[in-house]
C-alpha cells in the first residue's frame, strides 16, 4: 500500500516494528542509568543507554558476572516479547515490516564532530515522523542514535518507490555546544547532556533536535511538545516545512521530551491521560474531549526484581498503547488496571506480553511506526 498515516487511531494496515536483536551484541556496553521525567508528577523511569556519556557507580559495575547474567536474561525476554508483538499484529491483519539489524561488528560510528556507540533500531517511533504521505526523519537528540534510520532505509525506499515523499530534517553537528545548556538540570534520556561542554572546531551553536515521539498527530493538526531550545528550533522547522498542509501547534513543556505515555488520542473525541492536569497543556480545542484517566498501576502490574537489580521508578510506561482501530487497543497484559479501565469505556483490549518495559523505556507505541492507516487529513479540532 501507499504511505498514508495521519493519526494514531484509524484502522491500522501497515506498521514498522522495531528489533531488539542488536542489543544482544552490545550487551557489555549496556547500562540502565538513564531516566525519563515529566513535569506533572516528577515520575521517572529507566531507559537503556549503550554510550559512556554518563559515568556512574551503576555503569562501572555493569560487567560483573551477576550483572551480565541479569542483562542476558532481560534481553532474551525482551527479544521474545518483541517477536510476540509481531505475531499479534499479524494475527490482527496488520502487515508488519522490520528494520535491518546492525551487523554484530558494527559497534561504533563517527562523524567529523563526534564518535559514538550504535543503538539498535528498537524504538523506531523516535527518529521518524510520518505525516500523511511523507516520511520525515527527525534530527536525533542522542549521538548513539544518529544513524538509526539507516536501518529502516529498505522500508522507506519501498514507500518512496510507491510515491511517498521522503524528507530528512537538518542533521545536527551534535558538538557539545549544539545542546541547550538548560538540559543539564533534568534532561530526559533521549536528550544528550554535556555537563562540561568542550569547544569544537565544528561548533555552530544550538541546533534543531527533536524526536517524533514529542508529537501528537491528529489528521491535519500536529501538536509538538517543546521543552528546550533544540525542540524550539525543530518546531519552527516543522511549522515552515508543513505550512499549507498541516497546522502545527506548540505545546510548552508537558514533559521533557516524549508525550506518548502521557496523552494518547484513542479515537476522535477521546483522550487517554496520565492525569487530569495534562489538559492544561493541550490546545484549547482538545480540552473538551472526553478523557480516560486510569488509576495508577499497582505493584503487581510489574515484575519485581531481586536485590542488586535495577529498580525503575515510573509506572506509567503502559499508557504507551497502540491502537489498532478506534475501538481496539493493544495493551500490556500485565497492566490489569489499564485493561479494566479501557474495557469499562467500551474498548476491545488486545493483551500482549511485554515484561521489561520499565527497564527498556519503550511500550507498544514506542516500538512501532505506523505507515498506513485508513484516516486522512481530517479536521478534528474545529
Amino acid at each position: 500500500m501507499r504511505l498514508n498515516s495521519y493519526d494514531d487511531f484509524t484502522p491500522l494496515k501497515e506498521v514498522v516494528l522495531g528489533s531488539a536483536d542488536g542489543y544482544r551484541d552490545r550487551l557489555r556496553d549496556m547500562s540502565f542509568d538513564m531516566f525519563i521525567s515529566d513535569n506533572l508528577s516528577g515520575a521517572r523511569g529507566y531507559y537503556p543507554s549503550i554510550s559512556t556519556w554518563r559515568d556512574s557507580e551503576e555503569r562501572r559495575g555493569r560487567n560483573s558476572p551477576h550483572r551480565l547474567a541479569m542483562k542476558e536474561r532481560f534481553l532474551d525476554e525482551l527479544i521474545e516479547d518483541v517477536e510476540g508483538i509481531a505475531a499479534h499484529l499479524t494475527a490482527l491483519g496488520v502487515t508488519v515490516y522490520r528494520p535491518r539489524p546492525p551487523e554484530p561488528d558494527l559497534t561504533r560510528v563517527a562523524t567529523p564532530a563526534f564518535e559514538a556507540a550504535v543503538t539498535p533500531p528498537l524504538n523506531v517511533r523516535d527518529n521518524t515522523l510520518v505525516l500523511g504521505d511523507e516520511i520525515i526523519e527527525t534530527p536525533p537528540t542522542l549521538r548513539d542514535r544518529y544513524f538509526e534510520t539507516q536501518f529502516l532505509k529498505p522500508v522507506f525506499l519501498d514507500y518512496f518507490r510507491q510515491g511517498a515523499r521522503w524528507t530528512t530534517m537538518p542533521r545536527p553537528m551534535m558538538t557539545d555546544r549544539s545542546f541547550d545548556p538548560a538540559n543539564v538540570a533534568n534532561a530526559a534520556p533521549n536528550i544528550e547532556v554535556p555537563v562540561e561542554p568542550v569547544d569544537s572546531p565544528y561548533d555552530v551553536g544550538l541546533e534543531p533536535m527533536i524526536d517524533g515521539a514529542n508529537c501528537l498527530r491528529l489528521g491535519r493538526d500536529l501538536i509538538v511538545n517543546v521543552s528546550n531550545a533544540n525542540h524550539d528550533l525543530a518546531h519552527d522547522w516543522l511549522e515552515r516545512h508543513l505550512d499549507g498542509r498541516f497546522r502545527v501547534h506548540r505545546m510548552e513543556k508537558l514533559t521533557q521530551s516524549h508525550i506518548d505515555s502521557v496523552v494518547v488520542a484513542l479515537r476522535p473525541g477521546t483522550l487517554l491521560l496520565r492525569n487530569p492536569g495534562v489538559l492544561d497543556y493541550l490546545p484549547e480545542a482538545l480540552r473538551g474531549w472526553d478523557t480516560i484517566v486510569p488509576p495508577p498501576p499497582g505493584i503487581d502490574d510489574y515484575p519485581q526484581y531481586e536485590n542488586g537489580d535495577p529498580i525503575p521508578a515510573s509506572p506509567y510506561i503502559d499508557l504507551n498503547v497502540l491502537s489498532v482501530d478506534e475501538n481496539t487497543v493493544m495493551v500490556n497484559d500485565a497492566c490489569k488496571t489499564l485493561v479494566g479501565t479501557l474495557e469499562e469505556h467500551g474498548f476491545t483490549v488486545v493483551p500482549v506480553r511485554h515484561r521489561h518495559r520499565r527497564l527498556f523505556g519503550g511500550g507498544f507505541h514506542c516500538f512501532t511506526l505506523d505507515t498506513v492507516r485508513t484516516g486522512g487529513a481530517e479536521d478534528y479540532l474545529t
